[in-house]
């Protein structure tokens, strides 16, 4: 029996399918390939038909990508499954030294590691290539708090701690990943860290929600960062640096809610729960800080804002 179910959902990717397939396959021996195609309307089910009989597979409605993954998970029949996009693709080795890593380790239920972000501008061949790792200490409530846990790709996932917490949430309009690391954590499934990379994430400038509707990403975050401290007080696992991440997380999402909705960054600037709150990161450069400190956040966006403009005209933007 195969150790790993590869699972595949598919939405008119008809220019990915077939690589990602591919790589799937070139996982080696301890595999199986499934794919779900979710509804396509263009030549994407005559991309996967091409590998009838390495693969299994079904075409269905339109469903979305949580429903897909969860029919993945239905006819999945190894007992560690890893997940990959349509537009994404695997390293070869990827699985095999992420399932090494597991003969070592007991009573795993995620194993995450680094993935590579492909990034892609619209309209041009130009690829960037970043290596996003995983910072330490390696606490994965830290983690989901600050949004360091990879992309779904990246983790092999033990199938029955997804079953055990239903699988992925069918409504959630998108931080889907994050919901569902926040579940396992929830009901007490272990996550463990290996170094070993392989999963490439295509990142597209035109495609992805974060862009399209960055408010809807923030409430649903807020949300999440909220079950997390709540969870975390009830059950006195609210250490100073998990909630010290989860303030971190509304004052990233304060700043980049201003230029665009300025009571909704004034409202998440509120709710850091941390009198003393010192932010660190990109997010908070010294001299940001420095009047923040002194004048309030109101004020170090306006300066902000002012310094951005006087860049933009020195570099003759407008």
């Amino acid at each position: 029996m195969e150790h790993v179910s590869i699972l595949i959902p598919a939405y008119n990717a008809e220019e990915w399918i077939t690589e990602a397939i591919e790589s799937a396959l070139r996982q080696g021996p301890d595999v199986e390939v499934v794919v779900v195609d979710d509804g396509s309307t263009d030549g994407t089910v005559e991309r996967i038909a091409a590998f009838e009989g390495r693969i299994r597979w079904e075409t269905g409605p339109n469903r979305g990508a949580p429903a897909a993954r969860n029919r993945l998970l239905e006819l999945a029949e190894a007992p560690w499954v890893q997940y990959l996009d349509a537009d994404d693709y695997l390293m070869p080795g990827k699985v095999a030294a992420q399932l090494e890593a597991l003969r070592r380790m007991e009573d795993v239920d995620v194993l995450y590691g680094p993935e590579t972000v492909e990034w892609r501008e619209a309209g041009s061949d130009v690829v960037r290539r970043t290596i996003s790792d995983i910072p330490e200490p390696r606490d994965p409530w830290v983690l989901l708090a600050l949004w360091k846990l990879p992309q779904t790709g990246a983790p092999l996932w033990r199938r029955q701690a997804l079953l055990d917490v239903g699988g992925w949430r069918e409504d959630q309009p998108c931080c889907q990943e994050h919901e569902l690391y926040l579940r396992l954590l929830l009901a007490g499934k272990r996550f463990a860290y290996h170094p070993a990379g392989g999963a490439v994430y295509r990142r597209f400038s035109d495609g992805t929600l974060s862009t399209r509707n960055p408010s809807l990403v923030r409430r649903e975050r807020l949300k999440i960062e909220k079950r997390i401290e709540e969870h975390l007080a009830s059950t006195g696992a609210l250490t100073p640096e998990r909630q010290w991440a989860i303030d971190q997380a509304r004052f990233d999402m304060a700043r980049s809610a201003w230029p665009q909705d300025r009571a909704e960054a004034r409202a998440l600037r509120a709710v850091i729960s941390t009198r003393d709150f010192c932010p660190r990161g990109p997010a908070a450069p010294p001299a940001y800080w420095h009047v923040a400190s002194v004048l309030g956040f109101e004020a170090a966006e306006w300066l902000a804002a002012v310094m951005r403009r006087v860049r933009s005209l020195r570099s003759g933007g407008f």
